[in-house]
């Protein structure tokens, strides 16, 4: 009779501890009963850029989908981008159900930003034989400047130039092969997808300067507020338990500093 007691006390002890656990609204963050992650693709890799390989996407990006799906317990999907400002433009048609892109002002107004996972720096490379050294060099009368359109980077190159020739470019494919064609005299993007791209085109040079700073943050569509706190609870996990760590350092950005947890 005591150890029949004893195991009613501990079962109740059991049920109690998970009536406690808060429960995770699965059909609000993934309405469709797959993880829809949102995933910018283009030709050079960054802790924000996924690139397309013979098996598919591969990038921090991806890892961190997988992981965050594996955290629900549902299937992943993958819904593939041009760049950022694309993914924001499809928040509002439910296209997708969590995405990572450069926290931005202008994005408050599409969606709702959590925690960052990176630090993510924007700079300029020039062509070769360019006699520009320096980034206030750029804002010159005949100057070209290339951005990708709807970008964080665009919006403050924007607003930083007076004088060189900005043209917006719908894929940062497009935007490389301009650069290459002679078309823009310099481009501006994320260090390290800059640094990928200046290994593959001989001669040209990334400016030491650091034109813009931010998180790479995981991001909910706007109004979305279970979604919003899971995908906050899921990446501060992810960087505590190394999960953000292992996919920086699985795509070659061992030198990339992980976010500290908020």
């Amino acid at each position: 009779m005591a150890a029949l007691r004893k195991m009613i006390l501990l079962l109740a002890l059991a049920c109690a501890a998970c009536a406690a656990e808060p429960r995770v609204p699965v059909g609000e963050i993934a309405p469709t009963g797959a993880l829809r992650v949102a995933i910018g693709v283009g030709p050079s890799p960054s802790p924000f850029w996924a690139t397309r390989e013979a098996t598919g996407p591969r990038g921090v990006t991806v890892d961190l989908a997988r992981a965050a799906a594996s955290n629900l317990g549902v299937p992943l999907k993958l819904v593939e981008y041009p760049n950022s400002g694309e993914i924001m433009k499809a928040a509002a048609s439910g296209a997708w159900d969590v995405s990572f892109m450069p926290r931005d002002a202008e994005r408050e107004k599409y969606v709702d930003q959590g925690p960052a996972y990176v630090v993510y720096e924007s700079s300029y490379i020039v062509r070769p034989g360019s006699g520009i050294a320096k980034t206030d060099e750029i804002d010159r009368d005949g100057v070209r400047v290339g951005v990708v359109e709807g970008t964080s980077t665009s919006r403050t190159v924007a607003k930083s130039l007076r004088h060189a020739k900005l043209t917006l470019f719908p894929q940062a494919e497009e935007a490389q092969r301009a650069f290459v064609d002679g078309k823009v005299d310099a481009l501006a993007m994320g260090r390290e997808a800059l640094g990928d791209f200046a290994r593959k085109t001989p001669g040209s040079r990334v400016l030491e300067e650091v034109i813009q700073s931010t998180g790479v943050v995981v991001v909910v569509p706007k109004d979305h507020p279970a979604a919003r706190a899971w995908a906050a609870q899921f990446l501060e996990q992810a960087k505590a338990d190394g999960t953000v760590r292992r996919a920086l350092d699985a795509n070659g950005f061992g030198n990339a500093t992980v976010a500290p947890r908020t």
